[in-house]
């Protein structure tokens, strides 16, 4: 049946596809000004058309459904990222995302067929019903429809190897970028994840590779990123490493602590892809961080919503990125602790990634704080002075964003963080949808407090180590010293490992 679906799982990516897709409508008035009547037409008739389609992913009450709105986003992705199709460079970053798309979107048949042989049905509903009847009698199948599943979900939510499509679609107006790494696209694969959790709770050894691949790219994403010097490079590494936490999160049988991850996300992310579009939109289209600074006193707004939600994002506490991103790494402890499904040493090293890939995070967003607005601009005169702050247009939803990434995280405050009071409603919201698998025993209260003051604090320290190399008047001499004594490593990173060539 063409059917849809409205439950707890499905009206929280309701919720945050329309309202921040919204704003992002909102924003591109202001932003798509100067284009042509044409372009500007067909730039709200594909953003219109990606927005049907994520609803049509999200909503679909069966596999085939989903698919239908799954290949929507691939087309539109397409069309969007390669939008200037005039310049040779973005034509083919637009088919570079279709055709690793379509690399993963061949798992993803291959699972709806196997479902279908095996279940006689693809509806989400009636395949967990036969599941939980009698999950000994798919014991052999779910492994296989699990790692089928997620090769669609890598190729979407660009995790390893199939992350390379997703830097490249820089190349599409900002407010396309903002729309594909915080509302749509690549939150589709964790979604469609949540969403089979029935078939990943009975499939162990899926899970686990679902939570090594999302460890493994959080940490690798998150190096790419200490040396991209272009502003929404960094911001579309920063994009795949967070997907990453959030594939560790349902790799643990936390789907909730996952989608919540992938709620906060939204908010901050496009507040972050905003702010950056309206830095570029103010030095006439640059992009090089070495060619800004100093910004922070021209472009006020910009600057202090860029901060909120960078700190969100960091997972400094009172943040909505905090309360996300430590519900996750505490659930992957505790599945190392609790040797879930007996991988509990594999759980343990993927905790200590996650620790990293913190420290990684708060270092490098902060970086990209200090060189796009501390100290003296280091551009031309001539740009320096057309530079201004946004029209109110592309201002307000900054400013809502903003908003949002300092509160929607207190809607899903985990048990330490509330002293031990069971006040997460959006874990009990979700659970009849997207229960946690359970665990043999948890960590202690006291416990849980130690793993949140070393994320914290890992974070910190990479906060003001980033302050340290890049402000002051001995700012950049560190970086630039790294640079010269390790040239081969530093070439390594900036060249994002060679993957590519």
């Amino acid at each position: 049946d063409f059917s849809l679906r409205l439950d707890a799982l499905s009206a929280v990516m309701v919720f945050f596809v329309t309202f921040v897709g919204f704003l992002i409508h909102v924003y591109s008035v202001g932003y798509m000004q100067g284009e042509s009547e044409r372009g500007y037409a067909r730039y709200f008739a594909y953003l219109n058309l990606f927005m049907f389609a994520m609803l049509t992913l999200v909503l679909g009450a069966n596999l085939l459904v989903l698919f239908v709105g799954w290949e929507g986003v691939g087309l539109c992705s397409y069309l969007l990222i390669g939008y200037y199709f005039t310049q040779d460079w973005c034509a083919a970053a637009g088919k570079k995302a279709f055709v690793v798309n379509r690399i993963g979107d061949f798992g993803f048949l291959l699972a709806i067929f196997l479902a279908y042989k095996v279940f006689g049905t693809v509806d989400f509903g009636a395949i967990a019903a036969a599941i939980e009847a009698d999950p000994g009698a798919y014991a052999g199948y779910l492994n296989a429809i699990g790692l089928l599943l997620f090769v669609g979900a890598v190729g979407k939510s660009a995790q390893l190897p199939l992350y390379v499509w997703l830097p490249d679609a820089m190349a599409g107006p900002t407010p396309v970028s903002a729309l594909i790494h915080a509302a749509t696209m690549v939150t589709a694969g964790v979604y469609m994840v949540a969403r089979a959790n029935v078939v990943y709770r009975h499939a162990p050894e899926a899970m686990l590779v679902v939570a090594v691949v999302g460890g493994l790219t959080a940490v690798f994403a998150a190096t790419i990123g200490l040396a991209q010097n272009d502003i929404k490079k960094v911001l579309a590494y920063s994009t795949v490493s967070q997907l990453g936490y959030m594939f560790l999160g349902a790799g643990a049988g936390a789907f909730g602590a996952a989608i919540f991850h992938v709620f906060t996300h939204a908010f901050f992310k496009a507040c972050l892809f905003l702010g950056s579009g309206s830095v570029i939109h103010a030095l006439g289209g640059e992009q090089d961080m070495r060619r800004m600074g100093g910004l922070r006193r021209a472009m006020p707004t910009t600057y202090w919503t860029f901060l909120v939600a960078t700190l969100a994002l960091a997972g400094i506490p009172v943040f909505s990125g905090f309360f996300s991103k430590d519900e996750i790494l505490g659930r992957v402890f505790a599945a190392g602790v609790g040797d879930l499904h007996g991988y509990g040493k594999v759980y343990l090293v993927l905790w200590v990634l996650g620790v990293v890939g913190a420290f990684l995070t708060a270092f490098y967003m902060f970086r990209a704080v200090h060189l796009t607005f501390s100290g003296s601009f280091r551009g031309d005169e001539a740009t320096w002075h057309h530079v201004h702050e946004s029209p109110g247009v592309m201002v307000w939803p900054l400013r809502i964003l903003g908003v949002g990434s300092v509160v929607v995280g207190f809607v899903g405050v985990g048990k330490a963080a509330s002293f031990g009071a069971d006040i997460n409603f959006f874990e009990h919201f979700l659970h009849p949808v997207a229960p946690a698998v359970e665990l043999a025993h948890h960590p202690s209260l006291a416990t849980e407090w130690v793993l949140i003051l070393l994320s914290v604090s890992v974070a910190g320290l990479g906060i003001y180590l980033a302050t340290r190399f890049y402000t002051g008047p001995q700012a950049m001499a560190v970086p630039q010293r790294i640079a010269t004594n390790f040239p081969r490593l530093y070439r390594l990173v900036a060249n994002k490992y060679y993957v590519d060539e």
